[in-house]
């Protein structure tokens, strides 16, 4: 059988050579175009009109068909042209594969939600999660009841991921993308201190940069980072605080903020119930911090897949603009690059 498909290929290789059979690096799929047109109109005329070109072009072209399938194509029959057996066979056939050709290259149709079947990979923090995935959930479940969101911690490293596949959406404070990764600015948020119930810092009267550096404290970081912004500011201050544990997420840190006497900072306006929910004391952090930008970010493989798009949107519609100024104020799309970290 080996040797049959070699003599097979060879028969090929001399049929090519003698022009017999077209090589499809060489062959113009255009023709494929003008085939259809001229057995769909059994005239060099009228498919020279289908095709824009003047009658002795497409004549020419129709010479070229003619060498390339090795038959006449279409011959004469009085003052008509007739397609041969050969054409007939081939009419059906050449005209699905230009159909299927020009459906290939169409514009991608608008998506329907209703319709539409998928899971996407979303990762967010925790604060973002609770204070966006009601919401969004509740969109998509009321557009594309077929959708499902399946949120991933920030244990896995946004950049590579989402270059990966294996996260479609990163929504955050995003200071670790790749290069080519769509970012898009969604709101800016700032960070208000949180305690227990009963603790010195939550009697009511106004918490000075002393009082909150004289407290411990508790640092929200991935890499397990104990100084970042916060210090910064304190130490231009002459200040400096104790930070007693480092954690890798904010629920963790208002769990124990509700069971011992260190302060944290969490983001207000995402998830603001949380601290409330926990018995927690809130109050403005007595330093001069700018606030923090949420955005997301995807691959721009997805820049045009409309079912991507549309969850951006829905996004975008969750973002909840109306929050009160100074807690969290939606900012405009632009590409702009990663944003800053929010703490350490």
């Amino acid at each position: 059988m080996a040797e049959d498909g070699t003599a097979a290929e060879r028969a090929r290789a001399r049929a090519r050579a003698h022009g017999q059979v077209p090589d499809l690096v060489s062959l113009d799929m255009n023709l494929l175009v003008a085939l259809d047109a001229l057995l769909e109109e059994e005239s060099v005329t009228g498919a020279a009109e289908r095709m824009r070109v003047t009658p002795p072009a497409m004549s020419r072209t129709l010479g070229r068909l003619r060498r390339a399938l090795g038959d006449p194509v279409l011959v004469r029959a009085g003052r008509r042209l007739v397609p041969t057996p050969r054409a007939l066979e081939l009419r059906p056939r050449v005209h699905a594969v230009v159909r299927q050709a020009r459906e290939l290259f169409a514009e991608s149709a608008p998506v329907d939600p209703a319709t539409l079947t998928r899971q996407f990979n979303i990762q967010a923090s925790d604060p973002i999660l609770t204070g966006l995935a009601p919401a969004l959930i509740a969109a998509v479940a009321g557009q594309a009841p077929g959708v499902g969101l399946r949120f991933l911690p920030e244990t896995l490293e946004g950049g590579p991921a989402l270059r990966e596949g294996g996260v479609d959406l990163e929504i955050g404070v995003l200071d670790h993308t790749d290069p080519e990764t769509r970012v898009e600015p969604l709101a800016e948020i700032r960070m208000v201190a949180a305690v227990r119930r009963g603790h010195p810092l939550a009697g009511g009267r106004r918490v000075t940069a002393r009082d909150f550096a004289r407290a411990d404290h508790i640092s929200v970081s991935r890499q397990g980072r104990f100084h970042g912004p916060v210090d910064t500011r304190l130490a231009e201050l002459g200040l400096r605080r104790r930070v007693a544990a480092a954690v890798p997420g904010y629920a963790a840190a208002l769990f124990l903020c509700r069971d011992t006497d260190l302060v944290c900072l969490t983001p207000a306006g995402f998830g603001e119930h949380c601290p409330e929910a926990l018995g927690l004391h809130t109050f403005e952090i007595p330093l001069d911090l700018p606030p923090l930008t949420i955005g997301m970010a995807w691959h721009p493989r997805n820049d045009a897949d409309p079912a991507h798009a549309w969850l951006r949107d829905r996004v975008r519609s969750c973002r909840r603009p109306s929050a009160p100024p100074g807690e969290q104020r939606p900012v405009p799309p632009s590409p702009a690059g990663p944003v800053p970290e929010p703490s350490h």
